[in-house]
């Protein structure tokens, strides 16, 4: 029986999306939410996060973050075509959110204690290497700060925090998510643009993984 519940910080890309599935089959994800603060994928994000929860009859609720816009970042609504070995922390801070992390966590947070459950993300480790709020020190210092911040002891949960992409991929597979329900692209066309930050390490993990990207035989 499935007893812990779970609010799942869902942005339709393909880490959070396998964090969801796994809790999926471990407990119960009561809701899932999907912010939009100015990035270009914003809208891509919002209907393949959508069609992924209604595929596992999750409740989906789009949050929007006006204030956060324009910060810097995908936040401003641009972002740098890079190539493969320029992968750093300069390619990061391109298109880093000031703080964007522990707001979403947190406001994810008030939602979990009011239904009495937790928060899971999909921070990994391969994206820790250059994105210091994805590392498994972060979630530690968040669930501190949240036993003092929620009355219901809310815990953040990183189920991935320790694998990189090619794991992740391979787990994602083994749980049958339906990867053509993920968005990587930081742009919002039709089609990914392979050519951000986030497409190069989608694609090379997919090819690493022995598995087929939905998205590349189109």
């Amino acid at each position: 029986m499935k007893s812990v519940k779970y609010v799942a910080v869902l942005s339709g890309g393909l880490d959070s999306s396998v964090a969801t599935a796994k809790v999926h089959e471990e407990g119960e994800v009561v809701l899932a939410l999907t912010f939009v603060y100015g990035q270009p994928s914003g809208e891509r994000e919002v209907e393949l996060a959508s069609k992924f929860c209604q595929h596992y009859g999750i409740e989906h609720k789009v949050i929007h973050l006006d204030w956060l816009e324009n910060m810097g970042g995908l936040s401003s609504g641009s972002f740098p075509e890079v190539k493969e070995e320029e992968l750093g922390e300069e390619t990061a801070k391109a298109v880093w959110v000031p703080n964007r992390n522990m707001v979403l966590i947190a406001i994810a947070a008030s939602f979990a204690e009011a239904l009495g459950a937790d928060v899971v993300v999909g921070f990994n480790a391969e994206e820790a290497e250059t994105f210091p709020d994805n590392s498994k020190e972060f979630v530690e210092r968040m669930n501190a700060a949240l036993q003092l911040s929620t009355m219901g002891n809310v815990k953040l949960y990183a189920p991935l925090v320790e694998k990189d992409k090619v794991e992740i991929i391979k787990l994602g597979s083994s749980l049958g998510v339906p990867f053509q329900y993920t968005w990587s692209c930081y742009g919002g066309g039709e089609e990914p643009c392979w050519k951000c930050e986030s497409c190069i390490r989608r694609r090379r993990a997919f090819e690493k993984a022995g598995v087929e990207d939905p998205w590349r035989r189109r």
